[in-house]
């Protein structure tokens, strides 16, 4: 689940996104403040917008939110109380870690892209693909699991590159929008004292 808000920008409207998908499969039904987003195809529930949301929940930021457990439980209320079946399910975990490439090879039908297998929080290991030229095995890395929104909105779901699983994506400083690094190519590698599994902050 991504959440996001920004009040100045939309206005007061949390827009929560359960599934990846694209606008010209997507429907809309609205009742009260709260507008289910679908996929036609399948009726299978991609998201919602809540309407004022500020007069049911207490929101003190713009951009990507965590809601806490205590937060879902008002949505899902508030899901149930204008006639949608849905629940939503909290997630507190971070989404931008620090993680370990333990493996990387050339990705077989590409001549830029590599197949990384990194460990990450609670040494689960998952499959990435990534484009950068400089990622190599032993590196410490960030990486946006699924269901983290990168700083310019991208959303990170599951998804396929050139026939290979990519299970969230290694950043480099300017997606992070990391300034003083920026100047430096490919992505952003991380010092050995970083602990893998930690939450990045930058």
């Amino acid at each position: 689940m991504i959440s996001s808000y920004n009040k100045d920008g939309i206005g007061d409207v949390l827009l929560v996104m359960t599934e990846s998908s694209v606008s010209k499969e997507q429907g809309f039904e609205t009742k009260g403040n709260t507008t289910r987003i679908f996929n036609t195809a399948t009726n299978k529930t991609v998201g919602y917008n809540f309407f004022e949301s500020s007069n049911y929940l207490e929101i003190n930021e713009n951009g990507p939110l965590t809601l806490s457990m205590q937060q879902v439980s008002h949505l899902n209320d508030r899901l149930l109380e204008q006639g949608f079946s849905d629940q939503l399910e909290a997630d507190e975990a971070p989404k931008f870690v620090v993680g370990y490439v333990k493996e990387c090879s050339s990705h077989p039908n590409s001549d830029h892209l590599s197949i990384t297998q990194i460990e990450i929080d609670n040494q689960q290991v998952i499959q990435v693909v990534c484009g950068a030229a400089n990622i190599a095995a032993g590196q410490k890395v960030v990486v946006a699991k699924v269901g983290a929104m990168m700083p310019d909105g991208t959303a990170i779901w599951d998804g396929e590159l050139r026939g290979e699983p990519s299970h969230g994506m290694v950043c480099s400083a300017r997606e992070l929008g990391i300034k003083e690094e920026q100047g430096k190519k490919g992505i952003l590698v991380l010092s050995d004292s970083s602990v893998v599994g930690t939450e990045f902050k930058k």
